[in-house]
């Protein structure tokens, strides 16, 4: 079983992201990263109602660079 890719990776999929320019995959990639952080400060936002903006962005900062979600 691979671990990194849990579901079978669609030959089609994979070759339209090689047939990307790199700025492409770059903006992809930061894509995925924008709609990590919203995913992680939208989950705090929940489970911490009183959190103000500023702690909000505080965790989200370190739970994206320490690797923790």
């Amino acid at each position: 079983m691979d671990f990194l890719y849990p579901e079978p990776i669609n030959e089609i999929m994979i070759s339209i992201y090689r047939s990307k320019s790199p700025s492409e995959k770059l903006a992809i990639a930061f894509g995925l990263w924008r709609l990590a952080r919203e995913v992680i400060a939208n989950s705090l936002c929940s489970l911490h109602p009183d959190w103000t903006d500023l702690q909000i962005k505080s965790e989200v900062a370190r739970r994206m660079l320490h690797g923790s979600s």
